[in-house]
């Protein structure tokens, strides 16, 4: 079974129809305050705001879970400018709470939904995978710390994954 976090927005709502027509099961959990319910592709649901890392625990005893794909987060720019704080608890303390978990329950790998933001201005055109992540807001710059945890997890916890960088995630 695979756990979709912020199944209930945009990305992860059509992420979810996706898997669930390719025959695999999921449950996507979601606090919705972003998210909307009627979005929600999957049979299982779970209404959790991932700072409550007791309620994550209840999700993982539920459901066998095998994988994790994480695309809960805020993601507005500008807001992220004018209020850090929001962003870096909810993005950065909350996926280490959804880490903590996924080890605890020997669950190794995860897809991570990250940003282009985590590259600021340009350096060249095309950016590649290369090109220096220096992001230039609070909210490009939640998703490289998540990102370099995810590699220092790697090593420490032998956790794999994947970190998608959109550009734009529709159109």
């Amino acid at each position: 079974m695979i756990l979709i976090t912020g199944g209930a927005g945009y990305i992860g709502s059509h992420c979810t129809l996706d898997f669930v027509r390719a025959g695999y099961e999921c449950v996507v959990l979601d606090n919705l305050l972003e998210g909307h319910e009627k979005a929600i592709k999957s049979s299982h649901f779970c209404k959790v705001d991932l700072k409550n890392i007791d309620e994550i625990r209840e999700v993982f005893k539920k459901y066998p879970i095998e994988a994790v794909i994480h695309f809960a987060a805020f993601a507005y720019v500008g807001e992220s400018v004018e209020n850090p704080q929001k962003y870096y608890y909810n993005n950065v303390v909350n996926t280490l709470n959804l880490l903590n978990v996924m080890l605890e329950n020997n669950i190794k790998k995860i897809v991570f939904s990250s940003t282009c933001a985590t590259y600021g201005n340009p350096e060249y055109v095309p950016i590649d995978e290369k090109h220096p992540q220096n992001p230039i807001n609070p909210y490009g710059a939640t998703k490289l710390m998540i990102e370099r945890i995810l590699q220092d997890y790697d090593k420490a916890y032998d956790l794999k994954y994947v970190a998608l960088r959109y550009f734009n995630a529709r159109g």
